[in-house]
């Protein structure tokens, strides 16, 4: 059986830097000369001199609040047409068959070129093969990680059930009616998923390998799978870039994707930091219909040394290692600070918000504590509303008197725990 989805996984390192480093300046001018947010951004740049990494970083890190404003920014603006905010080289058409919304709003393209989002390899790396069929239970409204996997599966030969998510039992029932060889997903929902199947006295024999996003994938959850004969993989994608690293059976950190350019920089500057020290993930993306040029992801991460035992020659980073600014991931979605001001605006009777979210992950949970002077029966179901619509999660409200916050500018505070 092929070990590696083709040869450029395998191929020598100073072959793929050659490579990546030959391209970057043709992405560069594409982008100037394709999207209007870049020909601002990089003004005055001559993309035939940016054929080094030290060359890249010089140029200035994007970071997905700056993409936010853009896009509203000329959402506002009158006869303005594009709400990609600059970024895109499409337009709508058959050359962009769907465009999605992530919380913020931040809207994303999905071009109609094979394999978009490059999900095909880490698919292919967590034991998925052609003639497969794959039970997806990402979601397919509003977000793409529907769509990035099931588009992925395609390329390799697979077939898909889009199961996306709720609805255990019925997915407790397609998993035992249609035998699928293995689900992709959050690991939260298989495991809930895989419990209900328990209860029900449902066997799910088909299911014997899971491919993880969207939440971290510790490994007393990858145990607590394994001791259900699960094999679980985990891989690290975006909605604006696309994958960018996954893991393989070697299970040794995460290997980059082959068609991004990745540098791990000082958070809150542009700065690479030394290999092996933690620092934000930039990206450079080699995607020509979304050509982002060091993007900041706000996620921390680390290169490991050395290559992957698994023969994949690609750098490898350590995978997740928290954020660089509080946005955090809860169940899959993120959830940004000014998601939590929005909420509290609505609301007068609020003089200070923070989200503090606590468990394990795969069974986390969110509450936003309050501090407020006095309010009317049903306040806190009012501010619970609230969570829901504008963050689309489920979240308890705790009132506290006023003063009772700690005075250290956190909005949303991470407890949960990571072991």
């Amino acid at each position: 059986m092929t070990t590696h989805y083709d040869a450029l996984e395998n191929r020598a390192p100073a072959d793929r830097e050659t490579a990546l480093l030959a391209a970057l300046p043709q992405q560069i001018a594409h982008a100037q000369a394709s999207t209007s947010a870049f020909a601002n951004l990089l003004q005055g740049v001559d993309a035939r001199d940016i054929s080094s990494r030290a060359a890249l970083a010089r140029l200035p890190v994007t970071r997905k609040h700056e993409l936010l404003e853009r896009q509203q920014a000329l959402r506002q603006a009158d006869g303005a047409e594009d709400v990609f905010g600059g970024f895109s080289a499409l337009r709508y058409g058959a050359q962009m068959p769907r465009v999605f919304a992530s919380p913020g709003t931040i809207y994303e393209p999905e071009g109609a070129r094979k394999d978009y989002w490059r999900m095909a390899r880490a698919i292919f790396a967590a034991g998925f093969r052609p003639g497969e069929l794959i039970h997806n239970s990402f979601s397919y409204h509003f977000v793409p990680a529907g769509s990035m996997m099931e588009t992925g599966a395609h390329a390799l030969g697979c077939t898909v059930f889009p199961g996306g998510t709720g609805q255990t039992e019925q997915q407790v029932q397609a998993m035992a009616e249609l035998k699928p060889a293995g689900y992709i997903g959050t690991p939260s929902f298989l495991k809930i998923i895989v419990e209900k199947a328990a209860d029900m006295g449902v066997a799910l024999p088909s299911v014997k390998k899971a491919m993880f996003g969207g939440e971290a994938f510790p490994p007393s959850l990858r145990d607590w799978f394994a001791e259900r004969g699960i094999d679980g993989y985990q891989c690290y994608a975006t909605a604006d870039l696309g994958l960018i690293a996954y893991e393989t059976q070697a299970r040794e950190g995460l290997v980059l994707d082959e068609s991004v350019i990745v540098e791990i920089v000082r958070p809150g500057t542009g700065d690479p930091v030394p290999e092996g020290e933690v620092g934000e993930l930039v990206v450079t993306t080699l995607n020509p219909d979304y050509p982002l040029i060091r993007f900041g992801t706000g996620d921390l991460s680390a290169v490991l040394p050395g290559s992957c035992p698994s023969g994949r020659t690609n750098t490898r980073i350590k995978g997740w290692m928290g954020r660089a600014d509080q946005t955090t991931k809860i169940r899959g979605m993120f959830v940004h600070p000014g998601q939590v001001a929005s909420i509290a605006r609505r609301f007068p009777e609020v003089l200070k918000a923070r989200l503090v979210v606590t468990g394990e992950m795969a069974n986390d949970s969110m509450t936003l504590k309050v501090e407020t002077a006095g309010v009317a029966q049903g306040f806190e179901q009012k501010i619970s509303e609230a969570i829901r619509d504008v963050t689309k999660l489920r979240g308890t409200v705790e009132l506290m008197p006023p003063g009772s916050l700690p005075n250290d500018g956190k909005v949303i505070e991470d407890a949960r725990s990571y072991k």
